[in-house]
């Protein structure tokens, strides 16, 4: 019994170590899709992304920030809560 609870320590250390490596592998994982689906816009010759506004339906060249918003995003609004969701999963409609 006295073992048991010797190695109780371990074991939780190891488990939190192993949550901890997962944790960091799925934000990195996350991060490259981001940055993936922004470096897979057309850019103009500014260095704008080119996309197609949900919203507006009209052509448009707009700057993307880091977390893949455009920089016409209302958050309230569904299709530019839309746009962002097709600019992260890299389905934007482009020209």
């Amino acid at each position: 019994m006295a073992e048991d609870r010797d190695r109780l320590p371990a074991v939780v250390r190891s488990s939190l170590r192993s949550a901890g490596r997962q944790l960091a592998e799925a934000r990195n994982a996350y991060d490259d899709a981001k940055r993936s689906a922004r470096a897979d816009l057309p850019l103009s010759e500014d260095g704008e992304a080119r996309i197609v506004c949900r919203r507006h339906a009209e052509r448009r060249t707009v700057s993307v920030d880091e977390d893949g918003r455009p920089q016409c995003f209302d958050p309230e609004h569904s299709d530019c809560q839309g746009c962002v969701e097709d600019i992260r999963s890299g389905t934007i409609e482009t020209w």
